[in-house]
């Protein structure tokens, strides 16, 4: 069943999400400061191509530059993708079939907001990481 969502996904959505990180992580590493951010947009744009199946676990490592950057990057980049996020959520909800996707959608704006400190891994090992 998850690889049905995750092919429909891909078609309807994933794709063109992916792109939007690919291009935020691009401009975000232009910069050699903003090279961390760019390689947390890489990360996200590949779950968003494929996410049903993975899951997302805060780092018990992370600190206090990860709230730092978090705000950094929530004025930089996070609030145009978790908005892309929104509009993608609210059409795929229109229709019956795309209400699992759309769901799945909203699910991805907490760490679009927010990526710093976070981990993404597989769900049967949402544990592993801590």
């Amino acid at each position: 069943m998850k690889t049905l969502l995750n092919v429909v996904w891909l078609v309807l959505c994933g794709f063109w999400m992916c792109l939007s990180y690919l291009a935020a992580g691009l401009l975000l590493c232009i910069t050699i400061i903003g090279i961390p951010f760019g390689l947390a947009a890489f990360r996200i744009g590949v779950y968003a191509l494929w996410p049903f199946g993975q899951t997302v676990v805060d780092r018990r490592d992370a600190g206090a530059p990860s709230c730092v950057g978090n705000v950094l990057w929530l004025v930089l980049a996070g609030w145009w993708l978790a908005l892309g996020h929104v509009i993608t959520g609210v059409a795929l909800c229109v229709t019956i079939i795309g209400i699992p996707l759309g769901i799945a959608n909203f699910k991805l704006i907490p760490v679009s907001l927010m990526p710093l400190g976070k981990e993404i891994v597989p769900t049967d090992q949402p544990f592993a990481a801590r």
